[in-house]
């Protein structure tokens, strides 16, 4: 492990060589399970900045950490170890290099697969999870819409043309966002090389790790990872406008664990950006009620 520039960043080198970023926010306390914040597919650590800073000021340690390829993190040269099995180790390295087990994962879309996996093969690291925007079932046209873009997106020549490329590709699914919105997410989705050159903030090729989805490919549910977590508590975020988690997918998740909680967020698609007052404070509620498992202290 190598501190660097900044005491709320460092890397975690992992077993094959790779270096996994994380930013920190936050007092360390014994007392209470930090909050691990785990990024969507092509997503950064950089989508939890408003949510982090909230728990933070209440007194929360939070870890947003960076998939292999994405952020600050080291790409790799094989994209086959693009894939949730390799990022849930990830996960699992940076956890044991800062002793932060168990921990409540706040995990969007691709992360929250991640904590659903992590609960299967480590259920002692987990001490809550907030999923958002991901359950069990994907549904595939979601999904394929998903494919369409990532790694597709043309590179703007500057962030006002970044926040008008997203606002075409998205704004049916976040019709509420206002032109500053659309200007930070732009922010976050590219960023920029020497000379000031726009580049996503991501490994274009994590695109292949959706390479054979298509109209027909068989997607196989995650009922038997996601019933890992019936033991501790769970929170699931839907945006209304999803298209990759529905409705009628929470109603059985509720079915097969009853103590779960539901928040919808209205006017968002996938996924919700928990940056919303309201969204923050839920979550924020949520993580003050999990507490150290018996026999996970």
């Amino acid at each position: 492990m190598t501190q660097i520039d900044g005491p709320e960043s460092l890397f975690v080198t992992v077993a094959d060589g790779i270096r996994i970023h994380a930013a920190l926010y936050g007092p360390r306390d014994p007392e209470q399970p930090p909050v691990v914040c785990l990024p969507g597919l092509a997503r950064t650590d950089s989508d939890f900045s408003a949510l982090a800073a909230t728990l933070a000021a209440r007194g929360r340690r939070v870890i947003a950490i960076d998939s292999r390829g994405r952020g600050r993190s080291d790409r790799d040269a094989n994209p086959g170890h693009y894939n949730p099995t390799v990022e849930m180790l990830d996960v699992l390295a940076v956890l044991t290099a800062l002793a932060a087990e168990p921990a409540v994962i706040v995990g969007t879309s691709r992360g929250g697969i991640l904590a659903m996996l992590m609960a299967a093969a480590r259920p002692s690291a987990i001490a809550g999870a907030v999923l958002n925007d991901i359950g069990p079932v994907i549904e595939r046209d979601g999904l394929l819409r998903i494919k369409g873009y990532v790694g597709k997106l043309p590179a703007p020549k500057d962030h006002d043309a970044g926040a008008a490329i997203l606002r075409g590709a998205f704004g049916a699914h976040f019709p509420r966002l206002s032109d500053a919105d659309w200007h930070a997410w732009s922010q976050r989705n590219w960023v920029a090389e020497d000379g000031g050159r726009l580049v996503a903030a991501y490994d274009p090729a994590i695109a292949q790790t959706l390479a054979a989805v298509g109209p027909d490919t068989p997607l196989l549910p995650l009922w038997d990872q996601f019933g890992a977590l019936a033991t501790v508590p769970v929170m699931i975020i839907r945006g209304a406008l999803s298209d990759i988690l529905s409705a009628q997918t929470v109603s059985a998740m509720k079915v097969a664990k009853p103590d779960l909680e539901i928040l919808e967020v209205a006017d968002q698609g996938h996924a919700p950006l928990l940056d919303d007052a309201e969204t923050m404070d839920a979550i924020a509620g949520f993580v003050a009620r999990c507490r150290h498992a018996p026999g996970r202290a």
